[in-house]
């Protein structure tokens, strides 16, 4: 009988009732086949009964240290056709590549006996150098010296020069008056007067010149001799630096090139070799350690046949990120789509659902219309404007329905997801009108949105708040939106409660953005520091649904041509 990888494991129960999948599952944007729920349900009971070794999620309450993680699940087919799967854990587990259950890394750099630590230890050592001499303490006295006696020279030749520049105006002065009595007294007396008070006026201005020339050269030995008390230190520093630049570098692409991944087809390739071909041709930190490169090289490396993947998150969110505990996720966008774009290849997999128009069969309805403007209702699952491959879009309808209007039409956007009320402008002076209220502010919008359970806030009988969290983009996993204190962009939102459902345990709320970020509803909602509860139907921070229940229901503005204040408001379909 052949042995079984060591990694792969049955389930504990029968699963003949259950289909297998005809295709792959597509990891950038997928719902779980249930056989990866089962393993998923399985690996975690795992994680929560295991003794073998001890990491802080946060599960417990001490978020200190706390460290929560991506897991994943491949369903496999051996070549008996015996179905199981594999377990894996995105970079290290309590310090460790290695556990029971878990694939191995595809490159370990923990093991003891590869270049990575010997090189790496050289870099360490160097790091404490420069440490060494990046605190010396005579950098910043130097440095302090030079800046001062810079001051002092610059302040002392200053001086001077306004001395100088006093001299001359005085000596121009003598001159003019000597020339006036030589005009009015022209004998020989006066020309011997003025040839002496000349040769005194050269004389002055050349000691001036010569006291300017000792002073610039007193400083310039005083500066020097600093400076190159300080060049030494900061020549070293910079050496230091610049070697650990180079052996870093190194180190980096020799790494890069062991991180090696197979495909179906036997085809193996490094992580240069496959980023090689991207925009950012250097792999970013972190590529080919989670978990879905592990489980399919693994996999293949072992004649498994692989039949579906599914990834959830174990543990407390990072303080950025929005992750909810045992929830699926798909694959990120910058580390693992070019790695499984080459481990993919020669397998059959499910059809990417983003470009397939979701606005087919969806009709935009025009509220309102007049000559300078108009009110439509845009779907959930609607672009407000053409994306990089489909075309269907509020403006592309728009465009269709008033073909011989001017200007951009487009004056503001609703998420793909969000539906609601949007203002279209039809000639272009409507659209500098109206685009002018957005920018100052005086435009009124509501939405409506229905939480995925009641937050404690509310709970608590709170029934209005304040949400100011800064945002920017996830540049790993485009297009999520990450809370970013340092980097990120102001964004507030003010919230009302209008229903809390106890039976349902949800929540309805009227939020009104006082910025529009991308996704700042969504993420206000959901993070951690914000509601704490993702908008239900949210596949990007909560779970999905039938729809984003997100919709703005409320507009009001200024009419771009009579100036009325016009108010618009439908109301949302759930």
């Amino acid at each position: 009988m052949q042995l079984q990888p060591s990694c792969f494991t049955s389930f504990t129960q029968a699963i003949d009732a259950y289909a297998l999948p005809q295709r792959f599952t597509f990891p950038f944007y997928y719902e779980p086949h249930p056989l990866c729920v089962l393993a998923a349900n399985e690996l975690q009971h795992h994680l929560e009964t295991q003794h073998d070794w001890q990491h802080n999620f946060g599960l417990t309450g001490e978020l200190t240290g706390a460290i929560g993680k991506m897991f994943g699940v491949l369903l496999v087919q051996n070549p008996q056709g015996e179905v199981g799967y594999l377990s894996a854990f995105s970079g290290k587990l309590a310090e460790q590549n290695h556990w029971p259950r878990f694939v191995p890394p595809v490159f370990d750099m923990l093991a003891k006996d590869n270049f990575f630590h010997a090189e790496n230890l050289q870099i360490n050592q160097i790091n404490e150098q420069l440490f060494a001499v990046e605190n010396h303490p005579d950098i910043p006295r130097l440095s302090t010296e030079l800046e001062t006696e810079q001051a002092q020279a610059q302040a002392e030749l200053d001086a001077h020069r306004q001395v100088m520049i006093d001299s001359r105006q005085s000596r121009k002065a003598q001159r003019n008056q000597l020339a006036a009595q030589l005009a009015a007294n022209p004998t020989d007396e006066t020309l011997r007067e003025n040839a002496i008070t000349e040769a005194k006026l050269s004389q002055e201005s050349i000691s001036e010149k010569n006291q300017l020339r000792d002073i610039k050269r007193y400083w310039d030995e005083r500066i020097h001799t600093i400076s190159q008390a300080l060049s030494q230190l900061t020549d070293e520093r910079d050496a230091l630096r610049q070697q650990r630049k180079r052996l870093s570098a190194a180190l980096q692409q020799k790494l890069f090139e062991q991180y090696r991944f197979l495909n179906v087809k036997g085809t193996e390739k490094s992580l240069n070799g496959i980023f090689n071909g991207t925009v950012e041709l250097t792999p970013p930190a972190g590529s080919g350690e989670c978990a879905a490169p592990k489980l399919l090289h693994y996999a293949f490396k072992h004649d498994l046949k692989p039949l579906a993947i599914a990834e959830f998150w174990w543990g407390a969110p990072p303080k950025s990120e929005i992750r909810q505990h045992k929830q699926f996720y798909p694959a990120c966008l910058r580390k693992c789509q070019p790695i499984l774009g080459h481990m993919l290849e020669g397998l059959v997999v499910d059809e990417n659902p983003l470009l397939t128009n979701p606005a087919e069969g969806k009709t935009l309805a025009i509220l309102y219309q007049d000559d300078a403007m108009a009110i439509v209702n845009k779907p959930a699952e609607f672009l407000s404007v053409p994306g990089k491959e489909i075309e269907d879009s509020v403006y592309s309808r728009m465009r269709q329905t008033f073909p011989h209007t001017t200007g951009p039409l487009i004056v503001h956007r609703l998420d793909m997801s969000t539906s609601g009320l949007m203002v279209i402008a039809l000639t272009k002076e409507a659209h500098k009108q109206l685009q002018k209220q957005f920018i100052q502010r005086t435009v009124t919008k509501r939405y409506v949105a229905l939480l995925a359970g009641m937050p404690a806030v509310m709970a608590n009988k709170q029934a209005t708040g304040h949400i100011s969290l800064p945002l920017r983009g996830d540049l790993d996993d485009r297009p999520r939106q990450l809370v970013c204190h340092e980097f990120g962009k102001a964004a507030e939102t003010h919230w009302e409660l209008s229903q809390l459902d106890e039976m349902a345990r949800t929540a309805r709320v009227y939020l009104y953005p006082k910025t529009g970020r991308t996704h700042q509803l969504r993420v206000h909602c959901a993070h951690s520091e914000g509601l704490n509860t993702p908008i239900v139907g949210d596949d990007l921070y909560g779970t999905r649904a039938n729809r984003l229940h997100l919709h703005a229901d409320l507009l009001m503005l200024q009419h771009p041509v009579t100036r009325e204040r016009m108010r618009f408001q439908v109301d949302p379909d759930f």
